[in-house]
């Protein structure tokens, strides 16, 4: 019984050291694709933002953006989601908000610098390797909105993106995430 409880008090405080280390924003390469109108389009980039609950230290709520080139579906070049995420027994569990959709992170290396591992996304694995940055400040500059389920920045600043406006126009059929590349 003693063991028991030890054990699960040094996996509890393991959980909370991983939330404390995800803190902040990341940015890099995630094995994401957005299928859309028929055809599939590669991310080039990925940016998530993790914000702590203060309350239930090993989990939190967030953003998910991902970037692409040379796309169809409007004048934007990203698609982001709003995130809820835990950490439990190490694995870390991402629930996308506007797409009902749950992913988990495990099998990873994570320090205050970088950030690399393997998606499960059902029976999927995919690769990442994220690095962290600076932390735009994410609730200024940001204006979310609705189409079809999938939130998008309708008309502010992204700041930390060299002044890059954000989007006016909006697809009349939202992207749809898949991990890996097609």
């Amino acid at each position: 019984m003693m063991a028991l409880v030890a054990m699960t008090a040094l996996t509890s405080c393991d959980d909370d050291e991983i939330a404390r280390t995800l803190e902040g924003t990341w940015e890099g390469y995630v094995e994401v694709s957005n299928y859309w109108d028929g055809g599939y389009y590669d991310a080039y980039d990925t940016k998530i933002h993790f914000n702590r609950n203060p309350y239930t230290y090993s989990s939190g709520t967030g953003y998910w953006v991902d970037y692409y080139q040379n796309h169809p579906w409007g004048g934007y070049d990203y698609v982001a989601n709003h995130i809820e995420w835990t950490v439990d027994f190490g694995t870390i569990h991402i629930y996308f908000v506007e797409d009902d959709y749950s992913i988990e992170i495990w099998n990873y290396n994570l320090n205050d610098g970088y950030f690399e591992g393997q998606i499960r996304d059902g029976s999927d694995r995919v690769n990442f390797k994220l690095r962290k940055v600076a932390s735009p400040n994410w609730n200024t500059g940001w204006h979310w909105g609705t189409s079809g389920g999938y939130y998008y920045s309708n008309e502010a600043t992204f700041e930390g993106e060299n002044g890059q406006a954000a989007p006016a126009k909006v697809a009349p059929e939202a992207p749809v995430r898949h991990f890996g590349k097609h």
